[in-house]
């Protein structure tokens, strides 16, 4: 990937720091997906233009349909236009897909768009390691509902999930038993080779951070997490640097909550990821403020980690920040394009410190500007 460390913050075709000659071209597929997704896919967009403007970069930009709104106009919430699209992409963004329970009826089970769509392109791009960063500076500390001497000195954790094994993809039966009884059956399966590459990637990531590493397990009874443990301890012997430090998913779940700081990198299976990193969007104050980032060997998609609001869409009152967040990831982690990644980020806190919000965030007692969805964008646009 092209180096950007000698690019100048305010670089255009005339500055002498960038080279022009040397042009990335990046083919980008955007699904902005149902609720709120548009919204804030549009603020995202606008960062991205600020990028590609003072950058030896052009992004070709390639919309598609995806998620509960595909299905309704194509009967399929992964379309074959989209996929192909995707196929061509270097990255994909996508914004939040879903309706709520009783709209999501109208859709057949098999195509409502976690099941027709979002799993499909994990399995498609092997889309293994998810990064859930959560972050909240001290500065911002008091949008977490967690007391001052909890969180007042902020949290910095980056979770890592596994994303395309366990009972989410293991094999699944329904139907009637011979007592006329229903039933669901489902596996929960994994492989070493399944768990290893994903253990391998967050000692990585320890390694770059503060050398600690939480594996999350529950190996008192299921033997699946016995698995994953003892290749978390055959792995460990590759990185004598990290510490590791293992920990129960429940025990974690009451740690989160009583004692965030302690923790640095958490590792573990894709259900308890998916209930966790949830968990811990609550002590940040909002999941507006979690983006993610989902890697695989050849490509990756990036995305919001909350769902897509549909009682709210329409009202310009989302928060973008993980959306935003989500194109920093893809600057960062696909683009190699990591001092701009830095300025993104930046910018997304300056906008919370010089006193403004989106209402997701707002509470009693808040001393903070409230603004729209596109303010909020218009604003890091601004700080960039």
């Amino acid at each position: 990937m092209h180096s950007l460390k000698n690019v100048l913050p305010n670089g255009t075709p005339d500055s002498p720091a960038i080279d022009w000659s040397f042009m990335k071209h990046y083919k980008i597929a955007i699904l902005p997906g149902d609720g709120i997704g548009s919204e804030i896919m549009a603020e995202a967009l606008k960062v991205l233009d600020v990028v590609e403007r003072r950058n030896p970069v052009t992004f070709d930009r390639m919309p598609g349909r995806f998620g509960a709104s595909a299905w309704f106009e194509t009967g399929n919430s992964f379309p074959d236009d989209t996929i192909a699209l995707c196929d061509k992409a270097h990255a994909i963004l996508k914004g939040p897909i879903g309706l709520g329970h009783e709209e999501s009826k109208v859709i057949p089970i098999e195509e409502q768009p976690e099941r027709g769509a979002l799993l499909p392109m994990r399995r498609r791009y092997d889309t293994f390691a998810n990064f859930r960063p959560v972050y909240l500076p001290a500065s911002l500390s008091h949008f977490s509902p967690l007391k001052p001497e909890i969180i007042g000195n902020g949290v910095d954790i980056m979770i890592v999930r596994e994303l395309v094994g366990g009972i989410y993809f293991g094999k699944k039966e329904t139907g009637v038993n011979d007592r006329g009884l229903r039933y669901a059956h489902e596996v929960l399966e994994y492989d070493e080779s399944l768990i290893k590459r994903t253990v391998d990637i967050a000692f990585d990531t320890a390694m770059k951070r503060r050398r600690l590493l939480h594996n999350i397990h529950k190996s008192n009874v299921l033997k699946s997490s016995i698995l994953w443990t003892e290749i978390i301890d055959e792995t460990a012997k590759e990185f004598p640097d990290v510490e590791v430090r293992h920990m129960l998913v429940d025990a974690a779940a009451t740690h989160l909550c009583l004692d965030p700081c302690q923790f640095d990198v958490m590792v573990m299976e894709n259900m308890f990821g998916d209930i966790l990193s949830d968990q811990a969007g609550g002590i940040l104050g909002s999941l507006g403020l979690m983006p993610s980032a989902c890697v695989g060997p050849q490509k990756a998609y990036y995305e919001p980690s909350h769902g897509s609001a549909p009682d709210i869409a329409d009202k310009n009152i989302a928060n973008p920040y993980s959306m935003i967040g989500s194109v920093a990831m893809m600057l960062d982690m696909s683009f190699g394009m990591t001092e701009e990644a830095a300025n993104i980020w930046q910018a997304l806190q300056s906008v919370f410190a010089s006193g403004y919000s989106t209402s997701d965030l707002s509470k009693p007692g808040t001393d903070c500007t409230i603004v729209s969805t596109g303010e909020f964008g218009d604003r890091v646009v601004a700080a960039l």
